[in-house]
């Protein structure tokens, strides 16, 4: 069959027509794309988005927490550019190639202490399913194939795929899979938002590190691993908690036997306002899990970084005992060449450092005291709030209305939230906090 030559949209219109009959649309009800349609976009620059129309939006949720320097940033498509004249990808079983011996060496040198080891994949949900193969398949490679469950926080998520669903406590998800499902445990969150009147986040998250140290006394001998997102639950509504549970979580799976695996997916590449959230609790993690802002927000990709204790597990004569996994991508040249350039924009633009600047200035804007916002909350680049609003169906109001307003939200029921790309400027900030507003007073 020789099919047509399809020209590109002239419209809005135009692109959403052709979308709802052949694209299946993620995280989405079709339906509802009746009522609230879809966003067409033609194309990106800085913090913007720009539909075919020519309207503009502002990327407050950095296109699902990718976007760390903007769209079409000039650094990082010169060095796609250049990658693209010398190799676009080779298998990494058996072969290797410099961009991915390079960014493993760079990682290596940035990240926590001890972790030196780097396997990749395409996206978060290989990562975590990655981690927890690799856990697991230690402990059998050490005699103890009996330790093959897994621990996580109560309403954490770390991906959709089954592994990872497996370790995600989201009801929507659950409910859907749950057959599907292997059932894991879940100990208290030690979100801030649930402290006792009068408890600092400190305590409370103390307090929930006792429910985890009982949790290990009682299932130690059978858990190969606690998984854990670091400082921020993102699908919780980013729900914020203090380091010291960090702390005292390495602490404890050390003491007990259990591996930590730090899923910094979304909380990772300068987002909570160090490199690495670990950072802020000066821990190594078992595994560390990296994605979304690895590469700017320009390709999939994917990192586990364990130690050499780990590594030694797996290195035998037999196949065995090899840690058997991989995605035809792994690796992909491309991929590592955006992160590259994403790791050389952090180092010259002095970026955690000016994003501390930014942080305070959005924090002395005038959003945070209205009578309506509950809960206001920030670490690093990343807000949250919940609003008092009659209306039940708010985060679908809201949405429609912050694109009115020029903005790209994605509310989670009451909770909004900002996680733009770094590269937003003062008077970004600014529209972005005043439009909100209007927002809240429209629906509070």
């Amino acid at each position: 069959m020789i099919y047509p030559m399809l020209k590109p949209a002239t419209s809005n219109a135009d692109l959403l027509l052709r979308s709802l009959s052949s694209v299946w649309h993620p995280c989405s009800q079709m339906k509802h794309y009746s009522d609230f349609p879809l966003v067409p976009i033609k194309r990106g620059k800085g913090v913007w988005l720009y539909d075919c129309d020519g309207k503009r939006y502002l990327d407050a949720v950095s296109s699902w927490w990718v976007n760390l320097f903007g769209h079409c940033n000039p650094r990082i498509n010169a060095a796609l550019q250049d990658q693209l004249e010398t190799l676009e990808h080779v298998m990494l079983a058996g072969f290797s190639h410099e961009p991915v011996v390079q960014l493993s060496e760079r990682l290596r040198a940035l990240a926590p202490a001890g972790l030196g080891h780097c396997f990749y994949g395409s996206d978060g949900a290989s990562a975590v399913e990655i981690s927890l193969k690799m856990s697991a398949h230690y402990w059998r490679n050490q005699g103890h194939p009996e330790k093959s469950q897994f621990l996580s926080l109560q309403n954490s998520y770390h991906g959709e795929t089954l592994g990872a669903l497996s370790v995600t406590d989201v009801a929507l998800f659950r409910e859907a899979y749950g057959p599907l499902l292997r059932q894991q445990a879940c100990v208290p969150s030690p979100d801030s938002r649930k402290a006792a009147p009068g408890e600092s986040a400190e305590a409370y998250a103390l307090r929930c590190a006792e429910s985890l140290e009982l949790h290990l006394q009682q299932h130690h001998a059978q858990l190969a691993a606690f998984i854990i997102e670091p400082l921020v639950q993102g699908a919780a509504g980013m729900a914020m908690y203090h380091p010291v549970y960090l702390t005292r979580a390495k602490a404890l799976c050390e003491e007990y036997g259990v591996h930590l695996i730090a899923d910094e997916i979304a909380v990772g590449m300068g987002r909570t306002g160090t490199l690495f959230a670990c950072e802020q609790a000066n821990i190594s993690p078992d595994f560390l899990c990296l994605s979304k802002g690895i590469t700017g927000g320009y390709l999939p990709l994917s990192v586990v970084m364990t130690l050499e204790t780990i590594y030694q597990a797996f290195y035998d004569n037999e196949l065995a005992r090899g840690f058997l996994h991989s995605h035809s991508y792994t690796g992909n040249p491309l991929a590592c060449r955006a992160a590259l350039a994403t790791l050389d924009i952090f180092e010259q633009d002095n970026v955690v450092e000016a994003n501390r600047d930014k942080a305070i200035l959005l924090n002395s804007m005038d959003l945070r005291a209205h009578p309506a916002v509950r809960n206001w909350r920030n670490t690093g680049m990343i807000w949250a709030f919940e609003v008092d609003s009659p209306h039940r169906d708010f985060s679908r109001r809201c949405a429609a209305l912050a694109l009115q307003h020029e903005l790209l939200l994605r509310p989670m029921g009451n909770t909004v939230y900002f996680m733009p790309p770094y590269v937003i400027n003062e008077q970004e900030m600014q529209l972005l906090a005043c439009n909100t507003l209007k927002i809240i007073e429209a629906l509070a």
